[in-house]
């Protein structure tokens, strides 16, 4: 049986200019690094956990 994997896709919206060192490894953890880029990631609960520490950061893109 294949394993249906959910990917989630989120899209960077805010600049990490003035954002503690944390959140910017964050968002280079997700993939991200400018303003408009998009990462498709599988959808798990370390993920959502980097996504909801950068949430005013970035957008779940809907599919």
């Amino acid at each position: 049986m294949a394993k249906s994997t959910k990917t989630i896709t989120v899209e960077q919206v805010g600049s990490p200019i003035r954002r503690p060192e944390d959140q910017r490894a964050t968002l280079v953890g997700l993939g991200l690094n400018k303003i408009g880029r998009q990462a498709t990631l599988e959808d798990t609960p370390a993920v959502r956990g980097m996504i909801q520490k950068v949430r005013h950061l970035v957008r779940v893109v809907e599919a």
